[in-house]
């Protein structure tokens, strides 16, 4: 059992608020999780609204669940029965005990914003990613094996590379024939893994809608549209620029990454180690990577974006909170070096630190305020950065 980073902010939340939402892609380990919650409460009931014989409990929801006002209540895929977020109101405010409903959804908060409205003060929202550094504690010589393969429990736990590939790529399958049709969203899968191989091929490049609609043969606005419904089911990740008034043009598209490494390999067919290292994506796949490493492991406060400028300046993720403001310059080198562009966005942003992440096996200085840093520390820095990022990502 791996112990889950995002543990101690869920128990935490259940003390608070009479309802808690876990949501996430499938098969990140919501299921495992909510499992262990409700293990520790003496009284807890798990439905699962996916097995007919429990959907059928709540036929008359209302009746079913005041017969358990003193029980933590697991909905599993609450997403599936939207007209279920007005009844839980209406129990919530007859009796508004904390942990009384542990919500488990595979939508994002934009996906189900419009059915959980009833529930707003009532009810608190917390992402589980993958597994991520700090719950792998891969160190230095397990690391390409973990960017290998992802994060994904069944996948990064599979006994061969040849076994984790198999599952990625079914889940791939998996998420576009059943999981989005789910959602209501009615685009024929093929259509949306074309698309989405398309992505894979430009991860950590700029958007450009209307290119991609050029090659795609369809509008830039449908093309617009895939790139939501991809980025609301927690498979892409949109990284903004920095809007910042320095008197200089800066780039002012977002850019696009796959968010799970292992995934975005499936859909390149990178089956192993040495076809990555050979493959035209390997730079930018692990500066997704560790993107999404910063991502989970900062808390929400912490806003990313990253810099350029149309004279070269450029910094690969800026982290700001208040008045504080961080770069991360990525690196897939053993002794990485920096352009004039960093230097340039270091004078520009005046940055509080700077850090080049990189997979070397302990950490250095090269200038003031700038420091290289073994990419399987990043939690160890994260935590000493500020405590509260060991709690997981809740809003």
């Amino acid at each position: 059992m791996i112990s889950r980073r995002i543990l101690p902010n869920i128990e935490k939340a259940l003390v608070q608020f009479p309802a808690v939402a876990l949501l996430g892609p499938r098969q990140a380990g919501k299921t495992t999780l909510a499992h262990s919650v409700g293990s520790s409460h003496v009284n807890s009931l798990y439905l699962d609204l996916e097995r007919p014989s429990d959907l059928a409990k709540l036929a008359d929801p209302e009746l079913f669940l005041s017969r358990h006002v003193d029980q933590l209540v697991v909905l599993d895929e609450i997403q599936r029965q939207p007209d279920l977020f007005p009844v839980l109101r209406a129990l919530i405010d007859e009796n508004r005990r904390p942990g009384r409903f542990l919500l488990l959804g595979s939508a994002s908060p934009q996906l189900l914003r419009q059915t959980s409205e009833s529930l707003a003060g009532r009810i608190s929202f917390h992402e589980l990613a993958p597994f991520d550094v700090s719950e792998i504690k891969p160190g230095h010589a397990g690391l390409a094996d973990f960017w290998l393969r992802g994060g994904y429990p069944l996948s990064w736990l599979a006994e061969s590379d040849e076994t984790s590939l198999a599952w990625r790529e079914s889940f791939i399958l998996t998420h576009l024939e059943r999981d989005i049709p789910a959602f209501g969203i009615r685009i024929p899968g093929p259509t949306l893994h074309r698309f989405w191989r398309m992505l894979a091929h430009l991860h950590g490049q700029m958007w450009n809608a209307s290119r991609l609609a050029s090659g795609f043969g369809v509008s830039a606005p449908t093309v617009q549209h895939y790139l939501e419904i991809l980025e609301a089911t927690y498979m892409v990740r949109r990284l903004p620029p920095l809007h910042v008034n320095l008197g200089k043009r800066l780039v002012k598209s977002p850019k696009i990454y796959l968010r799970d490494s292992g995934l975005l390999h499936a859909l390149l067919g990178i089956r192993s180690l040495d076809e990555l290292a050979g493959h035209p994506v390997v730079g930018p796949s692990w500066e997704g990577w560790v993107l999404e490493q910063i991502a989970q492991l900062l808390s929400p406060q912490w806003q990313l974006s990253f810099y350029r400028t149309a004279t070269g300046a450029e910094m690969d993720v800026v982290a700001e909170r208040g008045e504080r403001r961080i770069g991360f310059e990525i690196k897939l080198s053993s002794a990485p070096s920096l352009s004039k562009g960093f230097w340039s966005a270091m004078k520009d942003l005046q940055l509080e630190q700077a850090y080049v992440v990189a997979p070397v096996e302990t950490g250095y200085p090269i200038a003031e305020k700038v420091e290289v840093l073994p990419a399987n520390e990043l939690a160890q820095w994260c935590a000493s950065l500020n405590p509260d990022c060991s709690l997981g990502r809740s809003w």
